[in-house]
Parts: C-alpha cells; sequence; structure tokens
C-alpha cells in the first residue's frame, strides 16, 4: 500500500493576512451609514475612493493612495449626485475615471485630476440618464472601453455606450429585461462575453450581454444566492448566500448547466452579506463577511473536489465593505498577492490588510506573479460587432450543415422504407 500525505501540496498553503500599521491606514473618514450590500470602496494603483455620509445629497472621497494617516474631515469631496451614491467603480483602463449611481436614478462618469481632488467636483464628465428608480449596482466591462453596464431598482439592466459627443446620455445601447426583482450582484468572465447576476429572487442568471439573452438559470431551492462571481477562466461561478436552514453557505456551479450546484459548504450561521473575491492569476477564493472582521481563504481546482480551504484571516475589527487593489499595484518585492482595504466604520478606518506569501529570498518570486490583466482595452466596440457577426456567420454554418444532415437521414428513412416495402 503506497502512503499518501493527508494535506494538499500548495505554494498558497502558508499565505497570511498582514494588517498595515495605524499611520499607514486611512483614519477619520467618514464612512457612509447605507445599508447597501455593496463593497462601498474601489482602488486603483493611484487613488482610493470611498462613499461617504454627507447632507443634502450624495458624495464620495477620492484619496491619492500615499494619503495615508488622518484624513482632513473637510477634504474635498465629488458631490454631483442629488441622492445618495449606492456605488462606485474605477475604469480598469484609466485611473482618473471613475462611475458611480445613486438613489436619484442617474449614473455619473467623473474625470478625477493628476493629482487628486483639491477643491469640490460637482459636475460630471458624463450623465447617464435611463433608469426610472434608483441605480444600485455598476459594472464596466473587462475588455471593452468605454462600456458601462448599470441595473436599478427598475429590475433593468442597462447598457452604456460612453465614447459620444453627448454630455447626458439618455438612450442606453441596450436594455436587458430578464430579471423579476432586484439585481444584487453583476459579475463578467474573463473575455467579458457571459455576464452572471444574482437577484433578490434567490436565482443566478447567465447572461449574454452582446443580444440580452437569458443563457441559464437556477431553479435550486437548497441554495438561495445573494452575491455571484464568475472565477477566471474555469468557466465555473462561486455565488455566497443562505442554505434551506439560513446558514451561511458558498456554491460552485457549471456556468452551462445551473440545475444543481457542483459544490456547495455551510460556513456559520451569522446574518451579514458574504462578499467573494477572486484571483484568477493564483486560483485563490477569499470570502469576507459583511459585520464580522474574519476572510477565509481558499484554492480553486477544476477538478473534484474544487474547493480546498487554506486558513483563515481572524480581527476583531468588523468590515462594512471592501476594495480591493488591481494586481498592477501590489508590492512584488513583499511578495504581496492581494490587498485589501477594509471599511471599519465604529473606527471611521480604512484598514490595509496585505495577503503575503511567506519567502525567504528577497528577489522577485515569478512562480507566484504570471501573465495578468493590463490596463489596456483588448476589445474595442467595433470589434465587439465583428466578433458577434463571425459567431453568427458560424451559428448559421452549423445550422446549414445539420439541415443537409436532416434531409440525408431523412432520405435514407425513406430509401429503408422503400426497400422493406419491395420485400
Amino acid at each position: 500500500m503506497t502512503w499518501r500525505p493527508q494535506y494538499r501540496s500548495s505554494k498558497y498553503r502558508h499565505v497570511f493576512g498582514k494588517p498595515a500599521t495605524k499611520e499607514n491606514c486611512y483614519d477619520g473618514v467618514p464612512i457612509t451609514r447605507s445599508v447597501h450590500d455593496n463593497h462601498l470602496c474601489t482602488v486603483n494603483p493611484r487613488f482610493i475612493a470611498v462613499i461617504t455620509e454627507c447632507a443634502g445629497g450624495g458624495a464620495f472621497l477620492v484619496l491619492s493612495i500615499n494619503h495615508t494617516g488622518k484624513v482632513d474631515p473637510h477634504h474635498p469631496k465629488v458631490s454631483g449626485h442629488r441622492g445618495n451614491v449606492l456605488d462606485i467603480k474605477w475604469n480598469p483602463f484609466n485611473d482618473f475615471c471613475i462611475a458611480s449611481c445613486s438613489e436619484d436614478t442617474t449614473v455619473k462618469i467623473w474625470d478625477i485630476p493628476e493629482h487628486g481632488v483639491l477643491k469640490n467636483i460637482t459636475v460630471s464628465q458624463k450623465e447617464l440618464q435611463g433608469h426610472s428608480r434608483r441605480v444600485g449596482l455598476i459594472e464596466w466591462h473587462p475588455t471593452a472601453d468605454n462600456i458601462i453596464f448599470s441595473t436599478g431598482y427598475d429590475y433593468q439592466v442597462m447598457v452604456w455606450k460612453l465614447d459620444v459627443p453627448e454630455q447626458v446620455i439618455k438612450n442606453p445601447v441596450r436594455s436587458i429585461s430578464v430579471h423579476s426583482d432586484v439585481v444584487l450582484s453583476m459579475s463578467f468572465n474573463t473575455d467579458g462575453s457571459r455576464l452572471a447576476t444574482s437577484c433578490k429572487d434567490k436565482k443566478i442568471r447567465v447572461i449574454d450581454p452582446r443580444t440580452g439573452t437569458l443563457l441559464q438559470e437556477t431553479d435550486c431551492k437548497s441554495h438561495k444566492a445573494s452575491k455571484v462571481l464568475f472565477l477566471g477562466n474555469l468557466k465555473m461561478l462561486l455565488s455566497t448566500g443562505n442554505s434551506r436552514w439560513n446558514h451561511r453557505q458558498i456554491a460552485l456551479w457549471d456556468q452551462e448547466d445551473l440545475s444543481q450546484p457542483s459544490y456547495s459548504e455551510d460556513l456559520d450561521g451569522s446574518s451579514g452579506v458574504l462578499f467573494p473575491f477572486y484571483d484568477p492569476d493564483t486560483h485563490m477564493l477569499y470570502i469576507a463577511g459583511k459585520g464580522d472582521g474574519n476572510i477565509r481563504y481558499y484554492e480553486i481546482s477544476p477538478e473534484k473536489p474544487y474547493v480546498h480551504y487554506l486558513t483563515e484571516y481572524r480581527s476583531l475589527l468588523p468590515q462594512k465593505g471592501m476594495g480591493v487593489m488591481p494586481k498592477r499595484g501590489l508590492d512584488v518585492c513583499s511578495c504581496e498577492i492581494f490587498r485589501f482595504y477594509k471599511l471599519v466604520t465604529i473606527k471611521s478606518l480604512i484598514e490595509t490588510l496585505s495577503m503575503i506569501v511567506p519567502r525567504r529570498s528577497e528577489s522577485y518570486q515569478e512562480d507566484i506573479y504570471p501573465m495578468t490583466a493590463g490596463n489596456k482595452p483588448s476589445m474595442t466596440l467595433r470589434q465587439m460587432f465583428y466578433k458577434q457577426q463571425e459567431e453568427i456567420r458560424r451559428l448559421k454554418e452549423q445550422l446549414n450543415q445539420k439541415d443537409v444532415r436532416i434531409k440525408q437521414l431523412e432520405l435514407e428513412i425513406k430509401n429503408v422504407r422503400n426497400s422493406q416495402a419491395n420485400l
């Protein structure tokens, strides 16, 4: 009998969380008291933006990533919305462009000066008017520039094209109407050809964002989904939610078959929403609970049992929301593979938390830093159109081939029947 170790070998087995010192955090930030279950914070290598409490409309704060320590209570804000800001996202291809959505039913695109926000900004670069109720979520397309998706309490997912001369855009490129309730989260796959959504009706849907066609939909009673996330190129979805017995739960799905989860696991009996984060470079999954200070992390593999628990980071500081630094902004000299920005409301603090792979050598560790997503769009809208036309042409060819094959089979059946009739 061959002896086998009881553990799974992994270079990320000993990853640990390293919180920043107080002077390297952002102190005195008036974090929003909104109960909306969004991240409330967004980060790029130059700036950190966080939704703040503001009288008379909605606002968010933009700080230089190096502006740590005590934040001036009168620091200028981006404050052009008439209602509370519900979500903010940096443009993945422009570190000086940020989008926000609000209870005032609009989405706004803002230009941030190169040296940061030195005075209040109230005039946006673009204003998107199309939703009839408050807008709760926005998401930039991962590969095409100037394309943003928004969804609101009117149950619509709207697709907007920003490279137009108008400052106020009233007509989206497409409006996707496949949801029966409020959309709670949106996630693209790596090339942006699929959009996954979770909805207040507890269902997960996979949509073709180019046509608005509903491709897959869950009808599983044992898992009530809250958040959903595409797992890179693995053709799998990860959802967080609640089990039938109201335990917090994670579930893994095949993107082509959402009838039943491939894997599910109950985590605990707490009530806070679970925020999932996935790193396609390391295949590591991080699960952070709203209202608690713990972050569980796992390694994902394409073969069963798919999800391999690594360990858990524990903290007494509960997080209300989380921002994540893109890979191009990490400190490779300290073997940092992921970085969180935790919003700690009880202390008006944004705490920086680095996930570190312990290595003895101080040289660059090539094995933990494979090729990663950059800040240049890989596809223009014209390329998207041509790609879609090519796919339509290919599908038509397949249909023609099947039509020919059907006619051949019909002819063969007819010949067999004639030969039997002559016997």
